[in-house]
């Protein structure tokens, strides 16, 4: 697939400056700065299509569209060039009662998107700002219902839902909250969807006819209905469910699964947010994933991909249900953020959003993801790889110290294979993706959806070929 990408000359970058000016000020997100004062960061400066370039040159595949976010791939002149017009016409405006015409149009689009009547788009700058205003509206709304008690929420272990007090509440990780207690309260969590490890989670299949795997979806769903009456219905505000879970390594929904909570969460009046900070925008080959799984929220969640990162933009997208308390009257949603709804950022995200339908990048993920997925799968010949899992453009391989008892690595093993070894190693071997151990150690992959086979091969060869090398380190 061919670019409309920039072909001016790279430029250059003096290497020791940059790398002591970063010593000496700058402060890296979930990262150890340790890391930045003994040996220094490698320093990205460009990227074209699904590479990318570092200060010294070299030239690397991204594996991971940045963060799961350069969807439509880098040097997107069209888009530089639509940022640098708003810019000149309106940089800026507030959409704090005034609005401007970017903001509209987008959420026009999005609402025509997104499913059944998810037809109110309330704007922030990134993911953490989106469920960050899902969660606050969930407890108004029902504080409007005449339920105030309902102010808990439920999501899943391992869970990442992102890092504002609120946010984090409902994320699932506990190493990244202690240092951060007290939080926000009211959040709780039941099992995710690892089906690989399905069994040390307490589910057992039956002989009973139905498959294993919507056995287990119906298991891991039922597990939020235990839950909200085990904390009280009246109590529990709403479920937040990433539709593939990212942290802890690409968990897939079995069948049947969203159906059954859809049910539990109309049963017992909870809301049900799908948060598509990751898995929207073609992630999953759609523009909204829950459209891949049959089910439609009450709010979603999305961000990253709306503009394939060429400018900071999130979304809460709500449904006519829950926007009618504020359709009429004095009632006002006090939130909002100065930079939502951004005129810049909602120009981009329209342009790159027709890109996704004039190119068929959706319809390219549909066709692309089962060669991806068999690409990776011949990976499960090595020692070292227990699973393979994922969907859309979006895989996890977890890494095992024993694939009969898929016994996993110590904190020790895993520090030297994750953060001492496999990091680094497929870096320099020119792939960019992401090793993870807030789980079960996995190898994550979520590359541009411009991507295609010969692009899965390159990337499988490169993994093959340090994967062996772990093994061998162990």
């Amino acid at each position: 697939m061919t670019l409309n990408t920039s072909t001016s000359a790279p430029t250059s970058y003096d290497e020791a400056d940059l790398q002591q000016k970063a010593k000496d000020h700058l402060w890296m997100h979930f990262s150890r700065q340790s890391t930045l004062e003994e040996s220094g960061v490698p320093i990205i400066t460009r990227g074209e299509g699904h590479h990318i370039w570092d200060s010294k040159g070299k030239q690397y595949i991204d594996g991971l569209s940045g963060l799961f976010v350069v969807n439509a791939g880098h040097g997107r002149r069209r888009l530089a060039e639509v940022a640098a017009k708003q810019a000149e016409e309106l940089a800026f405006f507030p959409i704090w009662s005034y609005a401007h015409p970017s903001a509209i149009e987008l959420a026009d689009r999005l609402a025509d998107y997104a499913p059944g009547d998810l037809n109110r788009v309330f704007f922030s700058t990134g993911g953490g700002e989106a469920v960050e205003t899902a969660f606050k509206l969930a407890k108004y709304y029902w504080k409007l219902q005449g339920k105030p008690t309902k102010h808990k929420v439920i999501s899943r272990a391992v869970a990442y839902h992102g890092t504002p007090q609120g946010a984090l509440a409902i994320t699932g990780i506990p190493a990244m909250k202690a240092m951060f207690e007290p939080l926000t309260p009211g959040g709780f969590r039941v099992p995710n969807t690892n089906s690989y490890r399905a069994e040390e989670a307490g589910f057992i299949a039956v002989d009973s006819g139905v498959d294993p795997q919507e056995q287990f979806g119906v298991w891991a769903a039922n597990r939020i209905e235990e839950m909200i009456q085990f904390e009280g219905p009246d109590t529990v505000a709403a479920v937040f469910l990433e539709p593939v879970q990212n942290s802890g390594g690409c968990f897939p929904p079995p069948p049947g699964y969203f159906q059954r909570v859809r049910e539990i969460c109309d049963k017992y009046e909870v809301l049900l947010v799908s948060d598509e900070v990751i898995c929207a925008f073609g992630r999953i080959g759609h523009m909204f994933a829950c459209d891949e799984y049959g089910y439609v929220p009450d709010m979603i969640t999305c961000a990253k991909g709306m503009t394939s990162g060429y400018s900071p933009i999130g979304a809460t997208i709500i449904s006519d249900r829950i926007y009618e308390p504020f359709r009429h009257g004095d009632t006002a949603f006090y939130h909002g953020y100065t930079f939502g709804g951004h005129p810049v950022s909602a120009a981009v995200a329209l342009a790159n959003l027709d890109i996704f339908e004039e190119e068929k990048l959706n319809e390219r993920v549909r066709e692309n993801s089962p060669l991806f997925r068999a690409e990776l799968e011949t990976l499960l010949d090595l020692p070292i790889v227990g699973d393979v899992r994922g969907d859309g453009y979006f895989f996890g391989i977890e890494l095992v110290k024993d694939k009969a008892t898929k016994e996993t690595f110590d904190d020790d093993e895993s520090e030297r294979l994750l953060r001492g070894f496999l990091s680094k190693a497929l870096f320099d071997a020119g792939l960019y993706c992401r090793a993870d151990d807030r789980g079960d150690p996995v190898v994550q992959l979520a590359p541009p959806l411009t991507t295609g086979p010969a692009e899965f091969a390159e990337i499988t060869g490169i993994l093959r070929g340090v994967l062996s090398e772990a093994w061998t380190r162990l």
